[in-house]
């Protein structure tokens, strides 16, 4: 595979407020600029709080660099909007930064295995009240408040 085939695949057959997306092959830039930021942006525009599964299977070989940064930004530019996130990979660097940043997610994290896809898929479009978060993969326990709940810098 060339950077050219990587692609994201919008997964179907979820709630309006779930994003479902899976990443093959070697994603560049403009896959995240082309498909992926509009994409998430239009739900998020329509849907306000979503949940986001996100699935990084067996295909999946790598980002360039202009692609990391892209989803550094929209990661970080949309770190409220995302009531729960489900990760679906047995790539152990996007494990461990996903343990890296479940901190600062609002809501619940969990890791799956690529194994796993269908236990994933479950958990992302249940109800709010209808799993145990105590049960997550991600340990996170004390989370990093959002800065629209601080007070004004002194």
């Amino acid at each position: 595979m060339t950077e050219k085939d990587g692609y994201f695949e919008i997964l179907d057959g979820f709630p309006a407020d779930v994003i479902a997306v899976s990443a093959h092959g070697h994603i560049g830039r403009e896959d995240y600029e082309d498909k992926l930021i509009p994409f998430v942006e239009g739900v998020i525009g329509k849907e306000g709080k979503v949940r986001l599964l996100y699935v990084v299977g067996p295909d999946f070989e790598g980002f360039s660099a202009g692609a990391a940064w892209d989803d550094a930004k929209l990661g970080l530019m949309h770190l409220g909007d995302f009531t729960r996130v489900a990760v679906v990979t047995d790539i152990d660097w996007i494990r461990m930064g996903m343990k890296m940043f479940a901190p600062m997610m609002r809501g619940p994290v969990r890791v799956f295995a690529y194994s796993d896809l269908d236990k994933a898929k479950d958990w992302i479009a249940a109800p709010d009240d209808a799993h145990d978060d105590h049960q997550m993969d991600v340990a996170a326990d004390h989370k990093i408040p959002p800065l629209e709940d601080k007070g004004p810098i002194r």
